[in-house]
């Protein structure tokens, strides 16, 4: 199946003048093979005289290519036979670099042949095995470790890895299907294990059946081209990719947010699940608390209706089925990262920008408040001078709970990918006095452009947090980095993600380049090439590394490798020149701060649990799955009491005290009142939210103890003050 890509918020600058030089003869635009030509040679063109870091587009480059491209093709290895790929790499896996420089294109064509053919076969393996009865009594396992797997030798081979394959999935919706019966009300007809066997297996054909139909609709020649081009983009690295002019659209649709639905966006896996790529901060999918990135979406029914298996289903169709009318009830069914099954009814509601604004709202702790700023993305409105600028936003919270008397101040930056940098900027500027922020380089530029805060104010003085994680990116980590640089606060959390590049997406319309007679009017889509890299002011990249918080707190994703760093083909950590900067003084001792944060860690039961229960999840994705029904019911019901058991351990045992500001007040009359009452709502569900936040609890205690030794140094400062007069 194709790979579908899903990264972090990519933080895009709008580089005026980018000039890439690059030269490509003309040819006749009369057929595929020349369109894909034009495409290829483009491509290529940018990315050696464009890119930032460019490999050598040589034998050894496309020889990677054309691996990464047969696995993004068959990732799950049920379809090319050893012998197919052997002999395809061995007659085109050192030419397609030639062909990106001019050569005929027949490599892919070859590929897509052979591609094609074994589709076809095994479009008729699935209803040979699911013709027959399966013996569930039979102890075998099935490897789903589809990486570490090769292809299948011969056809012997690949029809018994289809049969276990089938074998799973036939038992697992087996199983299902049994615990139904058991929950049935007495006198009701209940069918026999073999009728329940039966169904299990015809539900799976229909699936099966379904997804064959797709692939064979929708894989069509040209999709599998820009599967191969986009193969080429990644490879240089992992943000650079190629958009076809339709999928260049859906990108703008998507970004209009006109539509009623529950705030997902969804991504299709290699073996055709439809997963959570990220969630709108505000939608009712963010709002539930119930549903993740990574979710793979099963079912859908509309209200009480019943369920649709999303199996082999696209994404487009899928989304479809997910999008309704306002205020109507879609209920899905989740299979979670660990492999838990959940259902989640969502009330599906406009998608609104207003959700995805910095909120705040007041920790009353003991005797001491605490601010609390929740900042889902850098946004900022470019096209309207009076936009929504982050920057001003958290700015303006800042001042009311100011106002408040807090005594301390946790901004929380989790599952933030990025945004605007001028807004990076002008938020670390909120908390230092002036001086560098970021140092950005360009391709071959000796000296890097230092980003600035140039006034000269501090907005907040006092003690500060800032809490990452894994889903942290791009923009989040510039911030991050540079409170961490100045010792302006604690960063709180797991490493963040670890992407310090940036991109320009620039049309390849030879209407647009140039290049080609005007009469050749094709849209060719459009590549967003990674042309400069971010350096923190200390000269370390936030590159690969991302940010390491000062003080650790464990996470469910923890053990999880969906990191930059664990994708091969990411640029590389480097460093430059420091840039000149003073640090603060903070009036704490932060290893004392992270002594007395593990000794609370390891004496709280909750988090010990959460450490080893990510860290045993994380090892079930590298393992064989039993077919015999005993043993996959123990397991399922293991996998299952550790998912409660991380859900429980993720709440506090005691919610903590937040309030928000009242609403504002928006006059007199039923708007204003029903408006007043939307904001109570939206603002209580999102508090609800974090009150019982187990990483939040923690960082209470952080900041508390931050407070705490800040007060004492004081109290010691004026006392040998005391002394000296």
């Amino acid at each position: 199946m194709f790979s579908k890509k899903s990264v972090p918020i990519i933080l895009l600058l709008l580089l005026g003048g980018v000039s890439v030089l690059y030269a490509v003869k003309y040819k006749a635009f009369d057929n595929p093979a020349s369109k894909y030509e034009r495409i290829l040679q483009t491509v290529g063109a940018f990315l050696e005289e464009g890119h930032y870091s460019p490999q050598k587009i040589d034998d050894n480059f496309y020889l990677k290519v054309f691996d990464k491209f047969v696995n993004n093709l068959d990732g799950d290895r049920g379809y090319f036979l050893k012998g197919d790929v052997d002999s395809l790499r061995n007659l085109y896996g050192k030419h397609i670099d030639d062909e990106i420089h001019g050569a005929k294109l027949e490599s892919f064509f070859a590929i897509s042949k052979v591609y094609s053919q074994r589709l076809d076969e095994a479009s008729e393996l699935f209803k040979q095995i699911l013709d027959k009865p399966f013996d569930f009594s039979v102890r075998e396992d099935v490897d789903m470790n589809y990486d570490k797997m090769g292809f299948a030798a011969t056809p012997a081979e690949r029809y018994d890895r289809w049969r276990k394959r089938l074998k799973y999935l036939v038992l697992e919706r087996y199983v299902d299907l049994q615990d139904q019966r058991s929950k049935d009300t007495a006198g009701a007809v209940k069918k026999t294990d073999a009728e329940l066997e039966q169904e299990a297996r015809q539900a799976i054909y229909k699936i099966m059946d379904r997804n064959f139909a797709r692939l064979k609709t929708q894989e069509t020649p040209d999709a599998q081209f820009d599967e191969m081009v986009n193969t080429i983009t990644n490879t240089m690295d992992p943000h650079t990719d190629f958009f076809p002019p339709v999928e260049r659209r859906s990108f703008n649709e998507l970004m209009s947010g006109s539509f009623f639905g529950i705030g997902a966006s969804l991504v299709e896996d290699d073996a055709g699940n439809i997963k959570i790529a990220s969630l709108v901060a505000g939608s009712p999918a963010w709002k539930s608390g119930q549903v993740q990135e990574g979710d793979v979406i099963l079912k859908v029914a509309q209200g009480n209706d019943s369920a649709k298996d999303l199996s082999g289903y696209s994404r487009e169709d899928a989304v479809k089925i997910i999008r309704g009318s306002k205020g109507s009830v879609v209920k899905l069914t989740l299979k979670k990262v660990d492999g838990s099954i959940k259902v989640v009814s969502l009330i599906r509601d406009q998608i609104l920008l207003e959700d995805t604004f910095a909120r705040s709202a007041i920790i009353n702790d003991g005797d001491r408040k605490l601010g609390y700023i929740y900042l889902p993305v850098f946004y900022a409105d470019f096209d309207h001078p009076d936009g929504a600028r982050c920057s001003v936003d958290v700015a303006r919270e800042i001042i009311k709970l100011k106002e408040e008397k807090i005594d301390g101040l946790i901004i929380d930056l989790r599952g933030n990918g990025g945004g605007s940098l001028g807004d990076v900027v002008k938020m670390v500027g909120l908390f230092i006095p002036n001086g560098p922020v970021v140092q950005v380089r360009g391709r071959g530029e000796a000296q890097p452009n230092v980003m600035k805060d140039n006034d000269q104010g501090v907005l907040y003085t006092g003690p500060l947090a800032v809490m990452v994680n894994e889903g942290s990116a791009s923009a989040s980590e510039i911030f991050a980095a540079a409170i961490q640089d100045y010792h302006r606060g604690l960063i709180i959390g797991s490493d963040t993600y670890g992407k310090g590049t940036v991109q320009q997406e620039i049309e390849l319309d030879p209407r647009i380049t140039g290049n080609w007679p005007r009469d050749s009017v094709a849209d060719l889509g459009s590549i967003k090439l990674t042309l400069r890299k971010f350096y923190r002011i200390n000269g370390g990249s936030t590159q690969l590394k991302g940010v390491t918080p000062d003080v650790a707190i464990p996470d469910q994703f923890e053990f999880f490798k969906e990191r930059e760093r664990d994708n091969p083909d990411a640029l590389k950590w480097d460093e430059i020149s420091k840039a000149d900067y003073t640090t603060w003084r903070p009036g704490y001792d932060p290893s004392l701060i992270r002594k007395e944060s593990d000794d609370r860690m390891e004496h709280n039961n909750a988090f010990q649990t959460l450490a080893r229960d990510a860290r045993w999840l994380a090892d079930q994705n590298d393992k064989m799955y039993p077919l015999q029904i005993e043993a996959f019911r123990k397991e399922k019901d293991e996998m299952q009491r550790t998912y409660n058991e991380l859900e429980k351990v993720q709440k506090l045992p005691s919610p903590l005290d937040m309030s928000l500001e009242p609403a504002p007040n928006s006059g007199e009359g039923s708007d204003s009142t029903h408006q007043a009452m939307v904001f109570a709502q939206r603002n209580s569900t999102w508090l609800n939210t974090f009150k019982s936040d187990l990483e939040l609890g923690e960082t209470v205690h952080i900041v508390n103890d931050m407070i705490r030794q800040g007060n004492l140094a004081s109290a010691q400062k004026v006392k040998l003050s005391g002394q000296n007069n």
